[in-house]
């Protein structure tokens, strides 16, 4: 049963740009306390400058102060990980180290990409499952 799990930025993002995406749905899990989302600093921290970019801030059409407020009610419901060890480099992308990292060092059961091909190799060598967001839905509703 997957409990706890890490999300790239990219499904953060993606979240808040259609509320109807299994991104969105995932989300909606964490507030309802179904799922437990983890993350570091420096990965929360990604979020925030990804969401407040120019380019995101088009996508989503939110303003600055509800970026703000959504951060602060995600905050709340994240379970901070801290990072004793790092495993550097194990991914394709150099950008997607830390989300590996948070997984690891948070125990977590799975960690949510779109870019599962990416995390293939560091799947098998750490045990983590690596789903896209629909799957991850799927394992969680049965």
């Amino acid at each position: 049963m997957i409990r706890g799990v890490v999300v790239d930025t990219s499904i953060i993002a993606a979240a808040l740009c259609s509320r109807q995406g299994a991104g969105n749905a995932v989300l909606k899990l964490v507030a309802s306390g179904r799922l437990r989302l983890l993350a570091t600093p420096p990965l929360f921290l990604e979020y925030e400058d990804v969401l407040k970019s120019p380019e995101h801030r088009l996508g989503h059409g939110l303003s600055l102060a509800s970026i703000d407020e959504f951060l602060a009610e995600l905050a709340a419901v994240i379970e901070p990980v801290e990072v004793h060890f790092q495993w550097r480099p194990q991914v394709r992308d150099p950008n997607d180290e830390m989300v590996l990292e948070a997984a690891i060092n948070g125990g977590a059961d799975a960690l949510m990409t779109y870019t599962v091909a990416d995390f293939a190799a560091a799947s098998q060598r750490f045990e983590i499952e690596i789903l896209r967001p629909a799957e991850l839905l799927k394992r969680i509703k049965r």
